[in-house]
């Protein structure tokens, strides 16, 4: 789109009513508030309700599938992100898909909330899964809609809608993990049900105020298929939904496809995607000799950010597990859930990001250069790890951990988010080729599915007798990559081409 025509969409929205900011904000900040504290919510029971026994109110998988079925869903959910991304550009817009999204995630967890069979609960996964890829991204892309290119407003303005992100996580495992998670008893498809009253709420809110404060942000497709590409991408995309349904069938039927082979197909395309990108944009004639090296660069930022987000989405899987089987929850009278710890992480952001802000302003051109700040981001990460290994090696695995230890893990972790994560999306824009903005921005993201994808290989490898070798070598490991890639740091900076 033409700058003259993001103008005219920016001038279409009420530009204060939020905070100083464009009227629209509000719209956005609790959509997103409100599908975070959905999603979060429904994420910090799921594992929980995967392997407990129905007579504790889950479903009784075993506890080792149930942790491999958290990494995969969450793999899933930013691979999903590309066809919302794609969908929203080319056939109904970004603020559709918000809406179309919001409602597929809350018929997921209405799924989730009814008492039901297996069927019905990866029913509900897929629903989810699709309507995450649909919302998530796209939200996103209307908040930048809603300023002016030349708006100075916008990174404060993206500032606040991130905090409305960490304060839904924040709050949400708490109210969900109270109330589906008891002393005696767990009501897990009561917690379901309020994830889904989150994201009605959040749709309610964004139907009913999106006319009068968004108004052409999100309505213009930006990349419309001709009419004559219609029929051909329908019919390829029903083609392509029908012959994999069949060899799903086929599958299952003969015994091929097992919940191993499926997992193995996952990381297999988590792995493949960024391989095929990264060689398509390299190969284009529209990359020229400055932004081929610049894609050399991101090559290992790139490896480095899937060993990171590897340990840190382990806190929702194998750090989740860890507190509800090998944590003292009894302390000084109160009985904590489990669930809470998920509180954690997004309550460490909110407190510390101001902080990191501060800090990289302070030090002006003194600070780290991005390589090594990736590097300090796997140094944090592997040091979480190493921590939470320091119990068993006092204690042994047979008693019970302070729940101290499990926070100082989770802290530390933070601090290693910090240093990568928005460095990451600062860098991503500076670092991809002209023609391909949007695509590296959605590589990005696939370093998250791909982490993900690998951790559902892992997960196996963890139980209570093998811990400290799990936690030790995977801790290790991203303690030595970030080693070395501080050593090269000024070789990568070089391959960079002026990006700082």
């Amino acid at each position: 789109m033409a700058d003259i025509t993001k103008k005219e969409i920016a001038d279409s929205v009420p530009q204060k009513g939020f905070f100083g900011h464009p009227k629209g904000l509000f719209t956005l900040f609790f959509t997103e508030f409100w599908e975070r504290f959905s999603y979060y919510g429904m994420r910090a029971i799921l594992v929980y309700y995967m392997y407990y026994e129905v007579s504790q109110g889950g479903l009784g998988l075993d506890q080792t599938m149930a942790l491999s079925i958290m990494s995969i869903y969450g793999s899933l959910v930013y691979m999903s992100g590309i066809i919302g991304g794609w969908l929203a550009d080319r056939i109904f817009g970004t603020s559709r898909a918000v809406f179309y999204g919001g409602v597929l995630i809350m018929l997921g967890h209405i799924a989730l909330a009814i008492p039901g069979n297996i069927a019905l609960f990866f029913i509900s996964m897929v629903l989810i899964v699709l309507g995450t890829g649909l919302l998530k991204p796209n939200v996103s892309s209307v908040v930048g809609d809603i300023y002016a290119p030349e708006d100075n407003r916008r990174d404060a303005g993206f500032s606040i809608f991130y905090m409305g992100i960490n304060l839904g996580g924040f709050l949400s495992p708490l109210v969900v993990g109270s109330i589906a998670m008891t002393k005696n008893s767990n009501n897990f498809h009561l917690g379901f049900s309020l994830a889904a009253i989150g994201m009605l709420i959040g749709l309610i809110v964004f139907v009913a105020t999106k006319k009068k404060s968004l108004g052409l942000a999100g309505t213009i497709v930006k990349n419309p298929l001709a009419p004559h590409e219609k029929k051909k991408v329908f019919t390829s995309i029903a083609v392509g939904i029908l012959v994999i349904a069949i060899l799903a069938i086929l599958g299952i039927q003969i015994g091929f496809l097992t919940f191993p082979v499926f997992v193995n197909i996952i990381a297999f395309l988590g792995i493949l995607i960024p391989i095929v990108y990264f060689t398509v944009m390299y190969r284009s004639p529209k990359t020229n000799d400055v932004e081929r090296s610049r894609i050399i660069a991101y090559i290992p930022l790139f490896i480095a950010s899937v060993m990171f987000w590897a340990i840190q989405e382990q806190g929702s899987t194998i750090l989740a597990n860890y507190a509800d089987k090998r944590t003292q929850l009894e302390i000084a009278g109160i009985t904590l859930s489990p669930a809470w710890f998920q509180s954690l992480n997004p309550m460490f952001i909110i407190v510390l990001a101001p902080l990191f802000a501060w800090f990289w302003m302070k030090l002006g051109n003194r600070q780290p250069s991005i390589p090594k700040k990736f590097a300090f981001g796997l140094l944090f990460a592997g040091l979480s790890f190493l921590v939470i290994l320091l119990p068993s090696y006092f204690g042994g695995t047979d008693s019970l951990v302070n729940p101290l230890w499990l926070v100082l893990s989770y802290f530390i972790v933070v601090l290693g988010e910090l240093c990568l994560s928005p460095v990451g999306l600062s860098a991503t824009t500076k670092l991809a080729p002209a023609a391909f903005s949007a695509q590296t921005m959605s590589l990005w993201f696939l370093t998250n599915a791909a982490a993900q994808a690998i951790n559902a290989l892992i997960a196996p490898l963890y139980s209570e007798e093998t811990e400290m070798i799990y936690f030790g070598v995977i801790g290790g490991a991203s303690i030595a990559l970030g080693i070395i890639l501080f050593i090269i740091s000024p070789k990568i900076q070089s391959f960079m081409k002026g990006i700082k």
